[in-house]
């Protein structure tokens, strides 16, 4: 393809081509939710940043406040959906709903889970903590250190590795060492849910700030719109705190399929064309990148097409 042919192709095109590449020609494989999936090992995508682009896909709608929003919950280190459930945020439901439904035998509706999860502070504490997933890692990275008698302790506070990245890029932008990552093996069987966007690693080059996601496993249909906005989220965010300019995202998927109850979603999008160049604007610096609020966000030139729904595997 000539440079001009290239310059002029969209942004989404590359995510359609990996959409129709994994339906017509991925690997069927037998999933963990019963599913089952078509599947492809090792994709990449890669989007500028710059201007205030954004990897937001036009052929469908992208909530970007509620993936915003999620993002930001990370940040705090929260494990518990009850603050997600309070802002409407119900991306992380199913999980405890499932596990309440199968322990109860209450056959409650999501929105009830929600609503009582909001309401009820001790069935919130019981029924609506998803263990040591993503932010838990992020910023509070347990440490144990020698009790005596070849006993640990676990110290108070663990690594908080957003801010370590945050200082690294301000003092040492050369680093090869810009990395969070959320793969604790010791405390996988706690989580919900193991992480599927597990490493971020960025990377200095002049005044830019590029930046790599890792995915092991990928949804591309539902998930993957939500992490690359996640993944350009959180590069735009530390490129103001470090006073760089937003390079490049690069996303990297391991196992990256779509689910065999898709296919309706599938064969829609891949029926639209992409238009449009959405930019975000981010309204204010605050002191610190742990304390964006969702009004710090302004998104500009999105006009998606129509919402495509489908159901979650669990």
């Amino acid at each position: 393809m000539s440079e001009r042919a290239d310059s002029a192709r969209h942004y989404e095109q590359q995510y359609l081509d990996l959409m129709r590449e994994i339906w017509e020609r991925g690997d069927e494989r037998v999933d963990r939710t019963g599913v089952g999936t078509r599947s492809v090992f090792g994709a990449q995508l890669r989007f500028d940043l710059s201007d205030g682009r954004m990897p937001l896909l036009t052929t469908k709608r992208v909530y970007w406040k509620t993936a915003t929003r999620e993002f930001l919950w990370f940040l705090t280190g929260d494990t518990n959906i009850r603050k997600l459930c309070a802002q409407g945020v119900e991306i992380w439901t199913d999980w405890p709903l499932d596990k309440y439904r199968k322990a109860s035998g209450d056959d409650i509706s999501r929105a009830d889970f929600s609503a009582r999860v909001v309401e009820d502070e001790a069935f919130a504490r019981e029924w609506g903590d998803l263990g040591p997933v993503y932010g838990k890692q992020w910023v509070d990275w347990p440490v144990y250190e020698p009790a005596g008698d070849d006993l640990f302790r676990r110290r108070e506070y663990g690594v908080n590795q957003v801010a370590d990245v945050v200082r690294s890029l301000r003092t040492n932008p050369g680093s090869r060492r810009h990395i969070v990552e959320g793969w604790n093996v010791a405390e996988l069987d706690a989580m919900a849910l193991p992480p599927c966007h597990k490493t971020y690693q960025f990377h200095v080059s002049g005044n830019r700030l590029n930046g790599l996601l890792y995915q092991r496993s990928c949804d591309v249909a539902l998930g993957l719109p939500f992490n690359l906005w996640g993944a350009a989220l959180f590069i735009r965010l530390l490129a103001q705190q470090c006073d760089l300019e937003p390079g490049e995202l690069v996303w990297m998927g391991g196992d990256t399929h779509l689910y065999l109850n898709h296919a309706e979603l599938v064969e829609t999008q891949l029926a639209r064309k992409p238009s449009g160049d959405p930019r975000l604007a981010i309204l204010r610096r605050p002191d610190s990148i742990f304390d964006y609020r969702i009004e710090d966000f302004e998104v500009t030139g999105y006009a998606p097409q129509g919402v495509i729904k489908a159901d979650v595997a669990i």
